[in-house]
């Protein structure tokens, strides 16, 4: 992790299986600590669609707009969205098409290998009243019809953040028509992003700040720190609002949930993306995580877990203290995505998802009070007048069955003589599903329409001579209310 990491009074701890450690212990900086976040984004935590199946998402899976609608209740912002991913990179757009997507495959969890998309797909983009990054296709090698595409985008999506111009181009091979025979490389696609973007500008009519570059898979050659270079040479930056890169931790078919939800892991892993964000940075552009989630593929047997939304929310925090504005967090084909945060009920992951968008909603900055070191994690998070107004604890001790081990947290520099708290729960790590399984402040989400139900359990603690403390087991988060 770059910078200096905050962190007093830490003593660290062994934790045995059906003990409580204690002497854990943070004093929160009463201002912003040098090593705290830049502004927050109003909205954090996004949603990525997978573009042939968004159509699906909003017209056929209710719990879409109902899960949205709880995240945009906690920030008072609609969450945002982007829709793009592999298929997007097979999608030709069709003026003529009445339908909102056409496409054909064998099964139902397939991927088409070719789509279609028309105008009505654009409009139900515009329907969407938070910000839109809208994915259109490079591989093709179609430019003509990329800028007829963007044309109807820019006119019909008011809420339009930003245009991709291909997606994961790490994967293109010299078979694809945008290489033309040639072995395709990182300084190519570099050439070819740069020109693509000239090209859309002007059939924009010369529009700026347009694009999403980058979309790349991970780190390799193809990175924001090797486009970059090629952007400046061209001024191109211009045509550049934001980079992007796709962050997977895992592979399906290796994963390990304790692993991934580790907070050192977690910390190890973000911190990677640092001369990435940098990169942006120094241009003055965002920086973004444009799709994410637990694991490729849709995701693994780790991935509906309870574990996973216990990584999501600790991702989030180390995601935006590092500089990242907004994470998409990838839905991918429907009734084939274990990852995904909902379809016919809510899963278990957006737990993780809602308890992040709460910590951070209204928030001005982040600090990590923890040296990132350990399993255990701790946040101050600040209010718009940048005082302390939360504090997130996470025990990301992997926890699945037995006696369950627990950490005393001690907070010094509290301000009230009492402070509340809600609790991030559930049976164990490897939970799959809510149903009261799993709950947050008490409460679980109907799985038909996402709304909370149960009594909401907010609990308090007494605060002498500026200190409290505070109990969290194993594979558990605690969101303190200053």
């Amino acid at each position: 992790m770059a910078g200096t990491k905050l962190h007093t009074s830490i003593v660290p701890v062994l934790l045995v299986a059906g003990s409580v450690a204690n002497g854990l212990s943070f004093a929160i900086p009463s201002s912003p600590p040098a090593n705290a976040s830049a502004q927050l984004a109003a909205a954090p935590v996004g949603v990525s669609f997978e573009f042939f199946a968004f159509p699906e998402y909003f017209e056929g899976l209710p719990l879409t707009n109902s899960c949205l609608g709880q995240l945009q209740d906690v920030t008072g912002t609609s969450p945002p969205i982007r829709i793009g991913g592999t298929t997007q990179d097979r999608a030709t757009y069709n003026a003529s098409l009445t339908s909102v997507v056409s496409y054909s495959v064998a099964s139902p969890d397939d991927a088409p290998e070719t789509l279609t998309f028309g105008d009505p797909f654009m409009d139900l983009a515009a329907s969407y009243e938070g910000t839109v990054t809208f994915g259109l296709n490079r591989r093709l090698d179609n430019i003509d019809n990329t800028i007829a595409a963007a044309k109807v985008a820019k006119s019909k999506i008011s809420n339009l953040y930003a245009l991709e111009l291909g997606n994961e181009p790490d994967f293109y091979t010299s078979s694809d028509p945008i290489a033309d025979g040639q072995t395709w490389t990182a300084t190519l696609d570099a050439e070819s992003q740069v020109s693509w973007q000239a090209s859309v500008s002007s059939g924009l009519g010369d529009e700026t700040a347009f694009t999403q570059a980058g979309v790349f898979f991970g780190l390799g050659s193809f990175e924001v720190t090797n486009l970059v270079p090629e952007e400046e040479d061209t001024n191109s930056t211009q045509y550049v609002r934001s980079f992007c890169h796709h962050y997977y931790p895992q592979s399906a078919s290796t994963a390990d949930l304790d692993e991934l939800m580790s907070h050192e892991e977690i910390v190890e892993g973000v911190a990677e993306y640092q001369a990435q964000i940098t990169a942006a940075k120094d241009l003055d552009k965002d920086f973004v995580f444009g799709e994410t989630n637990s694991a490729t593929g849709g995701g693994g047997g780790i991935s509906p877990t309870f574990g996973a939304g216990l990584w999501i929310l600790d991702y989030v925090m180390q995601a935006t203290i590092l500089g990242v504005k907004q994470l998409f967090f990838h839905q991918g084909t429907i009734g084939d995505c274990p990852y995904c945060w909902w379809e016919e009920a809510v899963n278990a992951p957006f737990y993780g998802a809602y308890t992040a968008a709460l910590a951070l909603s209204g928030a001005s900055k982040i600090a990590e009070l923890d040296a990132g070191d350990t399993r255990f994690a701790a946040y101050a998070i600040y209010d718009s007048d940048e005082q302390p107004a939360r504090v997130l604890l996470y025990n990301s001790e992997y926890y699945t069955s037995g006696t369950r081990s627990s950490v005393n947290v001690t907070l010094s520099g509290i301000s009230s003589s009492m402070v509340s708290a809600i609790r991030l729960t559930g049976e164990a790590a490897t939970t799959i599903g809510g149903g009261g399984t799993i709950t947050v402040a008490g409460q679980t989400f109907a799985n038909g329409t996402c709304a909370l139900e149960g009594t909401k359990d907010t609990e308090t603690t007494n605060v002498a001579a500026g200190e409290a403390t505070f109990n969290v087991r194993a594979s558990e988060a605690l969101l303190i209310y200053m």
